[in-house]
């Protein structure tokens, strides 16, 4: 993915270098990675994997790392990721705009090293990146795509990242919409295999989004090149409940899936970057075994 010369947004809180011992309640939607990476493989709960992490931290002593500590390859990846972020603001601006939703709001991007503080509570790098709709940003320790490339044996290309962080605007998109309030409400008011299935269409629908921005990306900027896709949804099938489960316990258990299986990320992935069409939901499938 052709990213060179194109702008870096200026929506982002920059709190690299930042780490400390304060108390964690976790909060947000996703993480797959370190310690919430073994907890989803094991049908645990990743959130929970990732307050204990953060517990382990309570003690470690508050420090400042210069920006000159940072590597060339963290400061890259910085940069990519704003340019990713810019993109999709000026992808979904228009798209917005075209369906006549009104002025699209711009989410902020917070980068941060081992943990960080949210509207939706604190939370470690151990929970990977998220969305919180309490303040309307995402947050990612860049050290996500080191493990992506370890633990998941993905190799990483921008689109791959790309991919990641247009995932958790997906949810911004959710949240934007109504659509991830009425989830959310639905969930707590039913029982702990519903409100996993109704966890998986959110996901789904956040990677289907994930597609659609790629789509107009694309069509815009003519970035995409040979194979992006392709590692995209090498990522989404490694991301993949019943992948993850398999690989960790042997078996997979369908009631626990909360992120949905291989198949179904690649699906919707690739069905949002084949059409673009924002009449589409996950939603509007009335059978959850169709999805």
């Amino acid at each position: 993915m052709r990213l060179d010369g194109r702008r870096e947004s200026s929506n982002v809180e920059d709190r690299r270098g930042l780490s400390g011992g304060a108390k964690v309640g976790i909060g947000g939607i996703g993480g797959i990675i370190i310690a919430a990476l073994f907890a989803w493989m094991s049908g645990g709960d990743p959130l929970q994997a990732g307050l204990q992490a953060a517990q382990q931290q309570m003690q470690a002593p508050t420090e400042t790392v210069g920006e000159e500590n940072f590597t060339e390859e963290e400061q890259e990846l910085a940069s990519d990721c704003k340019k990713i972020l810019a993109s999709t603001e000026e992808v979904w601006t228009k798209v917005f705009q075209d369906q006549g939703w009104g002025e699209y709001q711009y989410p902020t991007l917070v980068l941060f090293t081992n943990q960080v503080n949210s509207a939706c509570g604190s939370a470690t790098a151990a929970v990977g990146p998220f969305y919180c709709s309490g303040d309307q940003k995402l947050y990612v320790d860049l050290s996500f795509f080191t493990q992506m490339k370890r633990q998941l044996g993905v190799e990483g290309n921008t689109f791959a990242y790309a991919y990641v962080i247009a995932h958790e605007i997906g949810h911004h998109i959710e949240y934007l919409t109504g659509t991830l309030n009425k989830a959310h409400s639905a969930m707590n008011q039913t029982d702990k295999v519903t409100a996993n299935q109704i966890s998986v269409r959110l996901e789904l629908l956040a990677d289907y989004y994930a597609g659609v921005w790629a789509h107009y990306e694309d069509a815009i900027n003519h970035s995409m090149e040979y194979g992006d896709l392709e590692k995209g949804l090498e990522l989404a099938k490694a991301i993949g409940d019943d992948w993850l489960q398999k690989k960790a316990q042997g078996r997979a258990t369908p009631e626990s899936f909360t992120h949905g299986t291989s198949d179904q990320r690649k699906r919707w992935l690739k069905r949002g970057y084949e059409t673009g069409d924002m009449r589409t939901t996950t939603f509007s499938i009335q059978n959850y075994n169709d999805l």
